[in-house]
């Protein structure tokens, strides 16, 4: 009988993270998954920039960087007229260092997680099924199948479902997993093609009632292409061939293909779990909400489960949280879950939605109305921030307190860069840690010190003030870099009440 401290199933990227991320914590996981190895196509593309951000504790980033490829603007098409231009570069260019949206395939980014994982003497354990599992107060005792047929027991102290849409674990935990299908059937084809939608640039092109979108990759001329069709066509999507939805894409796009390199159908819910966890099981991923793939979001939002997670269980792990810490995993991530399904369900539904009034405004009303709102910063920045998820926040939750400016406990830490120097160069470090812009009372950074908090002081700048923080005040900053506690003239007293009040060790 092997045991661990952390059972992961599922070997896709939030499994993979989650692996990673408590093995650099120093703890003991297993991971499997019952498929062969890792898959050879993937829907998923997107790497989006908060992901980049928090890549970064984990030394991921600069490898997908020089990887993938970088989209800097994305266009908007309405039946083969262009309707809006959206440029990353210059809209995100003060909010994050990565304003820009990364192209890095699925399989490949499995294929590098996996590598790192290696690192750490993890191995993900192949054509092992998990069978079923039984939890208590003393941990989970879990069955496996491997692919000779021989059945293992397993002891570990926790379990994180991430074995997607279908899981194993939630299915055995009889947690409820509501939501619908939509009725479009979606086709993704992998292509070497020319055309000025060949340019390094995002595409999506609507119509009456389906839509197409052109994702640049990181080869000259290949690109893939991912569409809907909802007509008769959607009926038997397993007889669905590439030549049957090409021609929008040369009508509409002038993409010319010269070869496919695969093809294939399926189909998208959208549902959020009622519950993330029960006792010592957890669910992440597409185990816990599925929804369109409107924004690139899915992968991303797995990966920040993951994270979310993973500091957590560490802390606990080592006697650095209670137990209840725990708790905080569902609140924070599920509230998330539901505003993102709820959104992306309603812009897919914008773009497909039926009716002489639906189309009307897709493709009338939206091309004149959408570069006119564009044109106002404010909605080009609101659309930055919420695709590239930097602006996603843990405000008024469990383990977020106070306010100091314009940041509020539970914020991502806006990113300032200063003369060269930027304030995310200390969230490397996967600690409790403390940043403080203008002076520090040398009492605090001697409290600080004392616990192994690292204290980062900053000279006061118009910049600092232009992000929204404040001078002199203190910002406590979680493992996983979101802002703990914020406070003006904060002491030593403060940072210790917050600790003891929500169970939290130093």
């Amino acid at each position: 009988m092997k045991r661990c401290e952390v059972l992961i199933v599922g070997a896709g990227p939030t499994g993979l993270v989650l692996a990673l991320w408590l093995s650099k914590q120093g703890v003991s996981v297993r991971i499997i998954d019952k498929t062969i190895g890792p898959g050879t196509t993937s829907r998923a593309l997107a790497v989006q920039a908060r992901t980049l951000e928090l890549y970064r504790q984990l030394d991921l980033t600069t490898a997908i960087l020089e990887r993938g490829h970088k989209v800097s603007a994305a266009n908007l098409w309405v039946k083969g007229e262009a309707a809006a231009r959206l440029p990353f570069n210059t809209i995100g260019s003060t909010f994050t260092p990565y304003p820009f949206l990364h192209m890095y395939p699925q399989d490949e980014h499995e294929q590098l997680l996996i590598e790192r994982l290696q690192t750490f003497t993890v191995e993900v354990e192949r054509e092992t099924e998990l069978l079923g599992f039984n939890q208590d107060a003393q941990g989970i005792s879990a069955q496996l199948r491997h692919a000779d047929g021989l059945e293992e027991h397993c002891e570990a102290s926790y379990l994180a479902g991430c074995d997607g849409a279908s899981s194993t674990v939630r299915k055995a935990l009889g947690i409820d997993f509501p939501g619908g299908t939509y009725q479009q059937v979606f086709y993704v084809a992998d292509v070497q093609a020319t055309g000025p939608a060949l340019n390094g640039e995002l595409h999506v092109d609507l119509d009456e009632a389906d839509f197409l979108a052109v994702f640049p990759l990181a080869d000259s001329g290949r690109a893939r292409l991912i569409g809907t069709v909802r007509d008769e066509r959607a009926q038997h999507p397993e007889q669905l061939r590439f030549e049957d939805v090409s021609q929008r894409a040369i009508d509409h796009l002038n993409v010319q293909v010269q070869q496919v390199n695969w093809f294939s159908t399926y189909r998208v819910h959208h549902r959020v779990a009622q519950h993330f966890c029960r006792q010592r099981a957890f669910l992440l991923g597409d185990a816990a909400h599925i929804h369109s793939p409107a924004g690139g979001q899915g992968m991303n939002t797995g990966i920040g489960d993951a994270i979310n997670l993973a500091w957590k269980l560490a802390s606990v792990l080592r006697g650095e949280a209670q137990a209840s810490v725990l708790d905080s995993y569902e609140v924070e991530r599920s509230a998330f879950a539901q505003r993102l399904v709820s959104t992306t369900d309603q812009v897919f539904n914008f773009v497909t939605a039926d009716g002489r009034l639906a189309a009307l405004l897709r493709t009338r009303l939206a091309p004149r109305l959408l570069p006119r709102l564009l044109g106002f910063k404010s909605a080009r920045e609101f659309l930055f921030r919420t695709v590239s998820q930097i602006a996603l926040n843990y405000r008024y939750m469990p383990l977020s307190s106070g306010d100091a400016g314009h940041i509020l406990g539970g914020d991502r830490l806006p990113w300032v860069a200063v003369d060269g120097r930027d304030n995310y160069s200390g969230l490397n470090r996967i600690c409790w840690q403390v940043q403080v812009y203008g002076a520090v009372s040398a009492s605090l950074v001697q409290w600080c010190s004392g616990r192994g908090i690292p204290v980062d002081v900053f000279i006061w700048s118009p910049a600092h003030q232009a992000a929204g923080l404040m001078r002199d005040a203190v910002y406590l900053i979680r493992p996983d870099t979101y802002i703990a506690l914020a406070w003006s003239n904060a002491g030593a007293e403060v940072l210790e009440n917050y600790f003891n009040e929500h169970g939290l060790r130093y």
